[in-house]
């Protein structure tokens, strides 16, 4: 098997590491912000790795079985895409000390853990463009990057001009990777790891890596250090190119997410939903569709619940969408409790651990999602078919189906209560005699292979045999 069996069984929870908890306070640089100031582009809040141990247990009671970490090595930035050394854990996050017990602590308890790979780029810092900014046209790294003129200028104001760099950011020297000197060391880099224990690579913008040999070693090379390793791109538009063998195990989907807000916000009608979610869930092939990264919301992005307009039912409804569609289901940290955030740095809080401000019924809201995803296999694994609602022609409903396993999602975006009828015929339920919302409590009988279901405004369900 291609795509590693665990992550169509995983609940991911993304955490920028600076933002998240801070567990220890000697390793904060001295111009910390205060932890709930708001986030600035340049300003660190003393988040760490201890800060994730110590609320490890935050992590279980959701039901998270897997993390995603934002950049965590030696870099001069909060967010750390500008790596000075891809094998030092920077010390401002801890030690690798502190990683390994993060590792430990997460593998005893059944979570996996991947990294942000950041191979498209580097910081300014970085040992072999530190060469060059000493040595100029005499450095033996030169072939390292993509020098256009000399004097290499990489500190005044303005864009890149004297060499390539990610969007122009002078601190953000792009790499040469067709150099077989680079490209062997952006594998060391991903063996590394890997041999160190973790469970995969997020990758960055790998679509500006534009070769698919270099994509094809890089993932012979992971998983020849880990048969087991979960490899997803940054791919914003859901090219099947990036998905398969030679690439990546999923992408993060953005696609369905733009969907989900689209609809949620009454931008699309529902016709244009359900041709949406149709293609984006039949895309690829089975294995790869399960393997895909489903979001909501990323550091890169503005927070979900802002997307909805502060809106509990909006908000319940996406993630009721989330957690029943096929794909591994990923929660940016906070946006579980109500976290709200503009464009970055905005989306870039730091988690309130004060309960008394948390969104709780989003939060129950949620763990009763993940609790049924990993109690029916049907969610996680389960084929995807749309059913028809008529007479209502804004729900939406269909189910997920293994064998005799079958769950319903049914979706009123109505603003006023909708009734709609369902046939059930060619599904495992049509042979029940009842269905049981396990969102709430309600009861429903099948009759002649349908069932005819009556949902509030903006609300939804969940169903399976009674």
């Amino acid at each position: 098997m291609s795509v590693p069996g665990w992550v169509q069984d995983s609940i991911f929870y993304q955490i920028f590491p600076d933002r998240f908890a801070n567990g220890i306070n000697g390793n904060n640089p001295k111009s910390a912000l205060p932890w709930n100031a708001k986030p600035t582009i340049l300003g660190f809040h003393g988040g760490d790795l201890k800060g994730i141990i110590d609320h490890m247990y935050y992590l279980l009671d959701l039901g998270i079985n897997a993390i995603y970490l934002n950049p965590i090595f030696l870099s001069p930035s909060n967010h750390r895409y500008n790596a000075v050394d891809y094998f030092q854990i920077d010390p401002k996050l801890g030690s690798k000390i502190e990683f390994f017990t993060l590792l430990d602590v997460a593998h005893r308890n059944e979570m996996k853990v991947i990294l942000d790979g950041v191979f498209n780029h580097c910081g300014r810092g970085f040992f072999a463009f530190n060469d060059v900014l000493e040595n100029q046209a005499d450095s033996p790294y030169l072939d390292w990057f993509h020098i256009k003129k000399f004097p290499v200028d990489a500190y005044s104001p303005g864009d890149a001009t004297t060499y390539d760099a990610w969007w122009k950011y002078k601190s953000l020297p792009k790499f040469n990777t067709s150099n077989p000197d680079v490209e062997d060391y952006i594998l060391k880099v991903a063996r590394y790891w890997i041999e160190q224990g973790i469970d995969g690579w997020r990758l960055d913008v790998p679509n500006e890596i534009n070769d698919d040999a270099f994509w094809l070693r890089f993932r012979n090379v992971v998983r020849s250090a880990n048969p087991d390793a979960y490899l997803v791109g940054e791919i914003w538009d859901g090219d099947e190119r990036w998905v398969g063998d030679s690439h990546f195990d999923g992408l993060m989907n953005y696609p369905v997410r733009d969907l989900i807000i689209d609809k949620l916000n009454n931008e699309i009608k529902i016709d244009e939903f359900r041709l949406g979610l149709q293609k984006w869930q039949t895309k690829y092939n089975d294995e790869n569709s399960r393997a895909m990264y489903n979001l909501l919301g990323s550091h890169d992005v503005e927070r979900f619940l802002t997307k909805v307009g502060a809106d509990l039912a909006k908000a319940k409804l996406g993630y009721l969408l989330l957690f029943t569609l096929s794909g591994a289901p990923a929660i940016y940290y906070g946006d579980e409790i109500g976290l709200l955030g503009g464009r970055d740095p905005d989306c870039r809080r730091t988690f309130n651990w004060d309960e008394s401000q948390w969104m709780t019924p989003l939060r129950d809201w949620i763990k009763k999602l993940i609790r049924y995803r990993k109690d029916k296999v049907a969610l996680r694994r389960g084929n995807f078919k749309l059913l028809n609602t008529e007479p209502c022609n804004n729900c939406l409903a269909f189910v997920r189906t293994i064998e005799n396993e079958c769950g319903l999602t049914i979706i009123n975006f109505e603003n006023s209560p909708s009734e709609m009828t369902i046939d059930l015929s060619g599904t495992p339920l049509a042979t029940h005699k009842s269905l049981r919302n396990v969102l709430a409590t309600e009861e429903y009988l099948v009759t002649d292979q349908k069932v005819t279901i009556r949902l509030a405004a903006f609300s939804g369900g969940l169903l399976f045999p009674y």
